[in-house]
Formats: C-alpha cells, sequence, structure tokens
C-alpha cells in the first residue's frame, strides 16, 4: 500500500534515459542539463506521479539554475517491474551511479531532494555516498509514524529520523504548514535531527501537493540560499 503507480503519463521518447537496475529490469529517466549550473540536482519524485507529472517542475528548478536529473521508480511511468522499498533503495544507487560515472558529476557537487515519498530513498542514499546536500520536501520521518506516532517494528519502512542523524552533508527541511497528508511535525522532527549545517522553509497555507506553487519565489530563493550554505 505504500507505492501508488498510476498509468503512465508519457512515452519512450530518444530523450527518456534507461537505467539498468538489474539484467532485466531498466528505469526510465530524464536528465536537463544547465551549462551555467554549479550543482546537479538529482530528484527523487513523490508517490502516485511519474517524469511526465513532475517534468513542469524538473524544467523550473533547471531554468532556476541547476542541473536536474530524476527517474521513475521501478513500477512508474515507463519503467520495468515492481515497486518495493529494496527495489526504492536500489533505483536511488543506480541513478547516482550513473551521474557519477557515466555523466562525471562530481559527488561534492551533487544535490540529491527527495519530495514526499522520495525523502525515505533521499536519506537513504545520503548515507550510503557522498553528496553535496540533502533536500527534503513534504516528507515523512517514516512511513507507519504517517499514521501512528511511534514505529511498529519490524514493518516500518523508509525510516529516515534514525538515518538523518547519520548524514552529515547540509540539510534543507521544506514543509507545508497545512499539509494534511504528512504533517509538519515530520518536516520539525527531520529538521532537529539532521546534524550538520541545515536551512528550513516553513510555509503557511501551503499542503502536501501545492507546496511549490504556496511558496512561490521564497522556494528558489531558499534553494540558491542552500546552495551558498554547501559551498561555504
Amino acid at each position: 500500500m505504500i507505492f501508488l503507480p498510476q498509468p503512465a503519463s508519457y512515452r519512450d521518447t530518444d530523450e527518456v534515459l534507461k537505467l539498468p537496475v538489474n539484467d532485466q529490469e531498466q528505469i526510465s529517466a530524464l536528465y536537463f542539463p544547465n551549462p551555467q549550473a554549479t550543482f546537479t540536482l538529482l530528484y527523487i519524485h513523490g508517490n502516485a506521479e511519474d517524469l511526465g507529472d513532475i517534468r513542469p517542475r524538473l524544467e523550473q528548478l533547471q531554468q532556476s539554475g541547476l542541473s536536474v536529473f530524476a527517474y521513475d521508480y521501478r513500477g512508474y511511468g515507463t519503467s520495468d517491474g515492481q515497486p518495493s522499498e529494496s527495489n526504492a533503495y536500489q533505483d536511488a544507487k543506480q541513478a547516482y551511479t550513473y551521474l557519477t560515472q557515466e555523466l562525471g558529476v562530481k559527488p561534492q557537487r551533487l544535490l540529491v531532494q527527495g519530495r514526499s515519498l522520495g525523502g525515505g530513498s533521499a536519506v537513504y542514499l545520503a548515507t550510503q555516498y557522498p553528496v553535496a546536500g540533502v533536500i527534503l520536501e513534504s516528507t515523512f520521518t517514516s512511513i507507519f509514524r504517517v499514521v501512528v506516532p511511534i514505529p511498529i517494528f519490524p514493518f516500518d519502512k523508509f525510516t529516515s529520523l534514525d538515518r538523518l542523524k547519520q548524514v552529515k552533508a547540509p540539510v534543507l527541511v521544506m514543509h507545508g504548514e497545512n499539509d494534511q497528508v504528512i504533517p509538519i511535525d515530520h518536516g520539525r522532527q527531520l529538521f532537529e535531527a539532521a546534524s550538520g549545517p541545515k536551512r528550513s522553509l516553513w510555509v503557511a497555507g501551503a499542503g502536501h501537493n501545492n507546496f511549490p506553487q504556496v511558496a512561490g519565489e521564497r522556494y528558489f530563493q531558499v534553494l540558491k540560499e542552500f546552495q551558498q550554505l554547501v559551498l561555504d
């Protein structure tokens, strides 16, 4: 019930990259380079959406001064296979490997952003590989803590709150104060758990799926400030 893939909103074209995750399966990805960018952003999207749905957001991020790379989990969009927590982690690791080995992105110039469900993969990735910074937008402390205030072992998934304490890279946490899907308390707890340099953006009136729209220019301004924090 964690994953809710919808029918693909796009078709494969020459611009859709195919990343092998095993001998039988590939995941789909899009890359929007920006020759002027200091950083490349690995964007890991939320549930019930795919690359076609988020493309306008990816292009906005590119226009804001970033190179942007995003992929679909297995079972989402035109990616092969079935989604699971372990597959989500492997998909993120494959995207990181492609960026660093095939595209030549240096880890100190690689930011990873997870929105909603994607936050779990983003935090996990930052515990496994060096990254320049971690951006968490409208995400959770763990899956089951969205439903109950305490973890349910051994069933809890995407335990970001515990993992985030291991991340030494700078962290930016953004959350809407009117989020009815993942309450803002999750964002505040994640911010408190971050041990390295950190920034936050709490937006009054913003819900779960309209956070960037309600935040407006503050969204892109805090991203620029965060990039400066990483450089400092």
